[in-house]
């Protein structure tokens, strides 16, 4: 009896289990006939194949505080197949623990640039010369792949950036110009310089105003003593003081600035000794007036219809002051002669006066009267870099038309 009954309660179970699994595919089968939609059986997430050979190394070119990281695309990842949705980048110290995410790529990449901050109190610190270890997590719709751990890798700088070895090339061919001009300069040889109707124009207008016997107005712009047009209005001043002492002429020099004043008394000074008249040198000749822009410029224009002055040169850094002056100077009859590297200001003394030095024409000025070697090997050697830039566009025009590609890779710079 025992037998039986432990039979019975084995055979029970499993009878009941098969009527249940025939029924259900009885109701399923009738609902299809009779057109009612049937719900697929819900399964899991398939889990995506794994990245493959997952390596880090340095990144080149950057201050030891970046790591490459490249891996192989997932099986799962390619056309046909979007099994993938993204790859998670997972980096630790430890090869066995640790991991922290660094970075979400999508789908179809495989690489990823881990970049971090060089201050030891940033979040994202990034210590050179130190060990770290990645995997690469493949990512679908609810479940993810890891790769293997990768092998050490840590950051280090390098001392030269072999992206930008076109721009060192340029500055040392470019220093080698000057320091060869400058001593050609210092040795005596004559180095020609394109001339500029506004410098030859200077000394036929001193002469003018010795003529007429009316003083010569000498205009240093705002600027400050350090700026590079202030630096060289001041050398053209001295040259023009040179003159005027050789000529005998009155020379006036309102200042803005009080520093200003001084370089400017000295560069007068000195230019009335070049000339053999220290004798002559007045000190008041150079005087501050304001460094208030538009209250200078009211003084100035009166001394110009006061004096009615015969040359007017304004030469140096302006600003809105440019054309108050100049028309003034038009209306006392001057000659005017101007030059400024504020690019906004130059049209308005193209407009007003009669001879303009445009921009970088400035510098070359002072180089041009001073004949100082310093400034007239830097002033050759712009030339024939200016030169060497014209041969190299009209090269790699040439270059890109025909795609001779390692031409126009010589003057590619890689950030």
């Amino acid at each position: 009896m025992k037998n039986k009954f432990v039979i019975r309660n084995k055979v029970l179970p499993i009878f009941l289990l098969l009527f249940s699994f025939f029924l259900f595919g009885l109701h399923t089968s009738s609902a299809q006939e009779m057109g009612i939609p049937v719900a697929a059986p819900i399964s899991s997430a398939e889990v995506p194949a794994p990245p493959m050979n997952v390596a880090a190394k340095d990144a080149p070119n950057d201050n030891g505080h970046a790591i490459i990281v490249k891996w192989k695309l997932s099986a799962d990842d390619g056309a046909g197949n979007k099994n993938v949705l993204s790859y998670e980048i997972w980096r630790s110290d430890n090869p066995d623990t640790g991991f922290v995410l660094r970075g979400l790529v999508p789908a179809g990449t495989s690489q990823y640039l881990d970049r971090g901050a060089r201050d030891k109190e940033d979040k994202n610190y990034f210590p050179s010369h130190k060990n770290f270890y990645y995997i690469i997590r493949a990512r679908s719709d609810g479940s993810y792949s890891e790769s293997t751990v990768s092998a050490p890798a840590y950051a280090y700088g390098q001392w030269i950036h072999t992206g930008k070895l076109s721009i060192l090339f340029t500055t040392a061919l470019f220093t080698f110009f000057v320091v060869l001009f400058i001593n050609w300069a210092k040795k005596g040889k004559k180095l020609y310089v394109r001339p500029i109707a506004g410098i030859d124009a200077i000394d036929e207008a001193i002469g003018r105003a010795t003529e007429m016997g009316r003083p010569i107005l000498y205009i240093l712009g705002l600027g400050s003593a350090g700026e590079l047009g202030t630096i060289a209005s001041l050398t053209i001043l001295n040259r023009v003081a040179k003159k005027t002492a050789e000529y005998q002429t009155p020379l006036l020099v309102p200042v803005a600035d009080p520093v200003v004043l001084t370089v400017a008394q000295e560069a007068v000074k000195a230019g009335y000794y070049e000339a053999g008249r220290p004798d002559a040198y007045k000190e008041d000749s150079v005087w501050y007036i304001t460094s208030m822009q538009f209250a200078y410029v009211s003084a100035v224009n009166g001394l110009m219809l006061r004096e009615r002055t015969a040359t007017n040169i304004y030469m140096g850094v302006f600003y809105a002051e440019s054309l108050l002056l100049a028309e003034t100077g038009n209306v006392a009859g001057s000659i005017q002669i101007s030059g400024t590297d504020q690019v906004a200001q130059i049209p308005f003394f193209v407009a007003a006066t009669d001879y303009t030095l445009i921009g970088e024409e400035l510098y070359a000025a002072s180089a041009y009267l001073g004949k100082e070697p310093l400034l007239l090997g830097a002033i050759k050697a712009q030339d024939w870099g200016k030169i060497l830039i014209m041969i190299s566009l009209i090269l790699g025009v040439l270059a890109a038309s025909f795609h001779l590609d390692f031409i126009v890779n010589l003057f590619r710079i890689k950030l």
